[in-house]
């Protein structure tokens, strides 16, 4: 086992930029969605980001909507 792990998950999806399927580097971010709102502390949603290892696109889907 080495010291030092990978953070990221690596997958292979269609990219749209690219028009192929090829590698993405996939997180989770927590994302304030309304951020001049007066709760916008209360308004924070996890998402899936996923950014193309070849052109470098990111897309993002709010979980709650996958």
């Amino acid at each position: 086992m080495t010291a030092e792990q990978n953070k990221f998950q690596t997958t292979v999806e269609s990219c749209e930029n690219c028009g192929r399927e090829t590698s993405h580097m996939v997180t989770v971010e927590i994302q304030t969605e309304n951020r001049n709102a007066e709760n916008a502390a209360f308004s924070r949603e996890p998402y899936r980001v996923a950014t193309c290892q070849t052109c470098g696109e990111t897309t993002s889907q709010r979980m709650n909507n996958a």
